[in-house]
């Protein structure tokens, strides 16, 4: 899988752990791109475990996942999947937390979730029952697959027939091309077999997408035998014909695999293309800082000099650049936050930072209460350079003070002006007498 909206500083923090399994070993590693090959399409009964290499119920359950791999050899099949690096695997199927066994038996696209022990032997033992009463299913001519009639209907598998909109002539060019959405749009034809194939891999996707980007992707299906005027417009000859339309630009055709997993990724990728900068925000309080951060995997902090050190002119300089860094990876949904020097005294304690050396910038993994720090110039091509570093794993990273979230401050927000002075106090010195000795004793 590439890398998704993991947040770069994951690949610099977990590269000791990261290899679960290797090719030596008797569970397949399932990636978007073999998923729907090796599982959905197969006759097997399917064991998937989908994990975090963070986490550290899978490291505890990695050398029992590979016992039972190599004991239900050639009987059921054993997979893992990586959610940390295959986001939208994980996402179609509901995956939460980490470790999630699914079981995949007679409708692939309706796996259970396993409810056994996590010793190898537990895992076995599941496995043979469930593959028992797969086999007697299949004996008494029972099925597990459902069809499929239209994108009105429900639709097993994750997803929902209705989150496909049902395109026309009629309602084309208002809701495609008058939207301000991106829309995936297939063309299909009724008596196709690869458009039926595709059916349930679109509907599953239609719903993820949805959920994904808020409804700023959209996902729509037209029948180009009933509804010639459109799709002979866009040339249409072949089903099924999936088309890109963004608005205010030519469509293009959409490149990329059939499955659901590859559709969602091509459409969050869609998403991150046009999706507005994050929005950079001061510290006030604890609860800017936890939802910013707690909703991102990574969070770029700038800790700014003091304002009456910079004036307003200066700050909005620095402000700028970490703007321009955010429009510049919106597409990785980081969180971006700056506060003032010494407003949040125990958060810079935490990371080292303090005093001195401002402007300065921390990269925060609050899920992990890891931090690096910026360590070149705060810059457009400083700031670039540190999180390039990060990205490739060749940062620094280290634990936040004591593992756990300093206290934050609830501060007043700049207001945007210039810093003043505090006003002294006027004392009356007119009674003092400057020109008399000192006694000794006074001194």
């Amino acid at each position: 899988m590439r890398p998704l909206l993991l947040g770069v500083l994951g690949c610099s923090l977990l590269l000791s752990v990261r290899a679960f399994y290797s090719a030596g070993d008797d569970v397949v590693e399932l990636t978007p791109s073999n998923f729907n090959k090796e599982v959905i399409q197969s006759d097997s009964l399917w064991l998937v475990e989908f994990y975090a290499p963070w986490c550290g119920h899978c490291q505890h359950l990695t050398p029992d996942w590979k016992k039972a791999a190599t004991a239900l050899k050639g009987i059921v099949k054993v997979g893992a999947v990586d959610s940390d690096q295959h986001k939208s695997l994980g996402g179609q199927y509901g995956v939460k937390g980490f470790p999630t066994i699914k079981v995949f038996g007679a409708n692939k696209n309706k796996p259970e979730d396993y409810q056994g022990g996590r010793s190898s032997q537990a895992i076995v033992d599941a496995a043979m029952n469930t593959l028992r009463t797969l086999v007697k299913d299949r004996l008494s001519g029972k099925s597990g697959s459902s069809g499929s009639s239209g994108y009105n209907k429900q639709q097993s598998g994750g997803g929902s027939k209705e989150d496909v909109v049902e395109l026309t002539d009629d309602n084309f060019d208002k809701m495609v091309l008058g939207g301000d959405e991106v829309w995936l749009v297939e063309f299909f034809a009724p008596w196709c077999g690869h458009c039926k194939s595709l059916e349930p891999e679109w509907a599953a996707a239609a719903s993820a997408v949805k959920e994904q980007t808020k409804g700023k992707v959209r996902l729509g299906a037209m029948d180009a035998t009933v509804h010639q005027a459109v799709s002979g417009r866009y040339g249409v000859r072949g089903f099924p014909t999936i088309k890109i339309f963004r608005k205010g630009e030519e469509p293009e055709d959409y490149q990329g695999g059939r499955s659901r997993a590859d559709i969602i990724e091509r459409a969050v990728d869609l998403f991150s293309d046009h999706a507005a900068a994050p929005e950079l925000l001061e510290i006030l309080n604890k609860d800017i800082l936890k939802k910013t951060c707690g909703d991102s995997q990574l969070c770029v902090i700038g800790f700014l000099p003091h304002i009456l050190d910079t004036g307003a002119a200066g700050r909005n300089g620095y402000l700028e650049v970490m703007m321009q860094m955010a429009e510049k990876y919106k597409k990785k949904m980081w969180g971006w936050l700056w506060t003032e020097a010494g407003a949040q005294m125990e958060l810079e304690a935490s990371l080292g930072i303090g005093g001195f050396g401002y402007p300065a910038m921390a990269a925060i993994n609050l899920r992990k209460m890891k931090f690096a720090l910026l360590r070149g110039s705060f810059s457009e091509t400083g700031i670039h350079e540190f999180l390039r570093e990060l990205s490739v794993g060749r940062g620094s990273t280290a634990t936040l003070g004591g593992g756990t979230m300093p206290k934050i401050q609830t501060v007043e927000p700049w207001d945007g002006k210039d810093g003043q002075l505090p006003v002294e106090e006027d004392y009356d010195l007119s009674d003092v007498d400057l020109d008399g000795d000192f006694d000794k004793d006074e001194l």
